[in-house]
C-alpha cells in the first residue's frame, strides 16, 4: 500500500527548492512575454503581407497579449500559476527571486529579437513561427518543476473549515439528494469564495487595480511599434531588431538590481514608491521619443525605457501581495493580470489608429505616456491621502485620551482602554462592601 505524503504547513524557504521555481518561472516569462514581444518583429512582414493598415495589423499582437491575460487559455495556464508559486515560496529575499523570474522576459527577448530577424529572412514568417511554437513546448518541461507548497498563514480559519466539511459529511450521509444539503453546500462555496475573493473590496487594491488598467494600457504598444517606428526614421531591419535585443538585456538588469535594490532594509519599506517611480519614469520616456529619430538617439530610449520596465515588472507582484498578503496572493494577481487584457486588447489597435489618422507616431506615444504618468500620479494620490488620514486619526486619539490606544480598520477607530477602565470600575464596585445592585 503506498502512502502519499500531505505537504506540511510551513513559513515560506526563501531557498532550497524555491529556486527551481524561480526557474521554472524564469523559462515561462522566457517563453511567453518574450515570444510575444518578438511579434513587433512580424509586423511589418504581416502588415505587407496582408496589405493593412496599422491598426488592423496590431490586433494580432493586442489579441496574444489579451488572451494571455483574460482567459484560462495558452500561456495564461502557465504564466499566473508560475508567478505566484515564487510569492509562496519566498518572503524575506521576494523581489530578488522576482526579479531573477522575470529576468527571464528580457533575456528571451535580447536572445530571440536577432534570430527571428534571422528565421524570418531564411524561412519567411511563417516558418519562423513555426519554429518558435516548437521552442514554446518546452512550457511542459516549466510545469514539471512546480511544486504545491501549504504555508501556516493558508489555514487562518481551520476550524470553520473542518465544522463546514464534517457538517457537509454528515448531511449528505442522511440524504445525498435532499434539497438542504445542496443548500449547504452552495452556502460553504459560497463563504469559501467570499474569504478567498474578501481582497476586492480592500479600498487599496481597487485603487492599485485602476492605476494598472492606466499602466497596462501605456506599455504595450512599445512592443508592436519600437520596429515599425525605428524602420519609419531609417533605421535598418537589423539595427531595429537591435534595440529591441537592447531593451530586452536591459530589461533584465531592471528585474534584478531593482529587485536586489528593493529588498535591501534601507529599500525595503519603500517598494511602494519605488514601483511608482518606475513606472513615472517609463512614462516620461514615451514623451520624449516622438523628438528621438535617428539610431544614435533611440538606443538611450531602449536602455532607460527597458531598465525601468524591468523594474516595474518585478515589483507588481510584491506590491501586490503588500496590498493583499500572501494568503491572496495567488487570487490577487490572477485579478491583476486579468485587468491587463482589456487594455491591452485595445491599446495597440488605438494607436494604429492614431498613427495612420495622422501619418505621425507622436499622438500614439504621447497618450501612452500621459496614462503611464497617470498611473503612477493616481498611486502616489492614494498613498498620500492613506498616511494624511492615519496621522489625523493619530492625532484626534492622543488629544482625546492620553491613554487611547487607536485600533484602526479603514474609517473605524476605538478605544479598547475606555472599554477596560469602565470593566475594571464595575468589578471595584462590585466587589465593595454594601454594594447594592438597586
Amino acid at each position: 500500500m503506498v502512502k502519499v505524503n500531505r505537504a506540511r504547513s510551513t513559513a515560506p524557504p526563501d531557498g532550497g527548492w524555491g529556486w527551481m521555481i524561480v526557474l521554472g518561472c524564469f523559462l515561462v516569462t522566457i517563453c511567453t512575454r518574450a515570444v510575444t514581444r518578438c511579434i513587433s518583429i512580424f509586423f511589418v512582414e504581416f502588415q505587407t503581407y496582408f496589405i493593412q493598415d496599422y491598426a488592423q495589423t496590431a490586433w494580432i499582437h493586442s489579441i496574444v497579449d489579451c488572451m494571455t491575460m483574460l482567459c484560462g487559455l495558452g500561456f495564461a495556464l502557465c504564466y499566473s500559476p508560475a508567478i505566484a508559486m515564487v510569492g509562496k515560496y519566498f518572503s524575506r529575499r521576494k523581489a530578488l527571486a522576482y526579479g531573477i523570474a522575470m529576468s527571464g522576459s528580457g533575456i528571451g527577448t535580447f536572445v530571440l529579437a536577432p534570430v527571428v530577424q534571422l528565421l524570418i529572412e531564411q524561412f519567411s514568417w511563417r516558418g519562423a513561427l513555426l519554429i518558435l511554437g516548437g521552442f514554446v513546448l518546452n512550457l511542459c518541461v516549466c510545469g514539471a518543476l512546480m511544486r504545491p507548497i501549504t504555508l501556516k498563514e493558508d489555514h487562518t480559519t481551520p476550524e470553520q473549515n473542518h465544522v463546514c466539511r464534517t457538517q457537509t459529511r454528515d448531511f449528505k450521509r442522511v440524504s445525498p439528494c435532499s434539497t438542504l444539503t445542496n443548500e449547504w453546500v452552495q452556502t460553504c462555496l459560497c463563504c469559501s469564495l467570499q474569504q478567498e475573493y474578501s481582497f476586492l473590496l480592500m479600498s487599496d487594491f481597487v485603487v492599485l487595480a485602476v492605476s494598472v488598467l492606466f499602466m497596462a494600457y501605456g506599455c504595450s504598444p512599445l512592443f508592436v511599434y519600437l520596429v515599425p517606428y525605428a524602420l519609419s526614421v531609417g533605421v535598418s531591419h537589423q539595427q531595429a531588431a537591435f534595440l529591441m535585443s537592447i531593451l530586452g538585456v536591459i530589461d533584465i538588469i531592471g528585474n534584478i538590481t531593482f529587485g536586489w535594490l528593493t529588498d535591501r532594509r534601507c529599500l525595503k519599506n519603500y517598494r511602494y514608491v519605488c514601483y511608482l517611480f518606475a513606472v513615472g519614469l517609463d512614462g516620461l520616456c514615451y514623451l520624449c521619443l516622438p523628438m528621438l529619430q535617428s539610431l544614435p538617439l533611440l538606443v538611450p530610449f531602449s536602455c532607460t525605457f527597458g531598465y525601468f520596465d524591468g523594474a516595474y515588472v518585478t515589483l507588481i507582484p510584491v506590491v501586490t501581495a503588500e496590498v493583499v498578503g500572501t494568503t491572496s496572493l495567488s487570487s490577487a494577481l490572477g485579478v491583476v493580470y486579468f485587468l491587463h487584457a482589456v487594455p491591452y486588447l485595445v491599446s495597440p489597435p488605438i494607436a494604429g489608429w492614431l498613427v495612420d489618422a495622422t501619418g505621425s507616431y507622436t499622438a500614439a506615444f504621447l497618450l501612452c505616456g500621459f496614462s503611464m504618468i497617470f498611473s503612477s500620479v493616481l498611486l502616489g494620490f492614494a498613498r498620500l491621502v492613506k498616511k494624511m488620514r492615519k496621522t489625523q486619526l493619530r492625532f484626534l486619539a492622543k488629544e482625546s485620551d492620553p491613554k487611547l490606544q487607536l485600533w484602526t480598520n479603514g474609517s473605524v477607530a476605538y478605544s479598547v482602554a475606555r472599554e477596560l477602565d469602565q470593566k475594571d470600575g464595575e468589578s471595584a464596585a462590585i466587589a465593595a462592601p454594601g454594594y447594592n445592585p438597586t
